[in-house]
């Protein structure tokens, strides 16, 4: 059987996942790339929601580059501080943190949240 590279990743985020957990004060912001796009969630894991959700669509113009994601690390910082939420825990899902990973989240500090 062969190992993809989508299941290695799956394994590091479940192997991530064990040790980073999402709370009401502060929430995990869980990052999901595909190849046309990218959505940043806000999660609160003690009662299973969804606080806040962006995705790349919302940016008008936006192409799945490096720079729009950063601006949708800006977006989804913004939509929580409206939300009164300025801690987060940062979940990559087993994504290197590099390239439009490190994007939204460089975004989301500059918007003011901590990491």
């Amino acid at each position: 059987m062969e190992i993809t590279r989508n299941k290695q990743r799956l394994h590091r985020a479940h192997r991530v996942r064990a040790h980073v957990s999402g709370t009401t004060v502060r929430p995990r912001l869980s990052v999901f790339r595909s190849l046309r796009s990218l959505s940043v969630q806000l999660i609160d894991d003690t009662k299973n929601v969804t606080i806040v959700s962006a995705r790349l669509e919302e940016i008008k113009g936006a192409k799945n580059t490096v720079a729009d994601a950063e601006k949708l690390g800006a977006l989804i910082g913004k939509k929580a501080m409206e939300n009164k939420i300025t801690e987060i825990v940062f979940d990559r899902a087993g994504y290197k943190y590099h390239g439009k990973i490190k994007a939204v989240a460089e975004g989301a500090r500059s918007a003011g949240l901590k990491f």
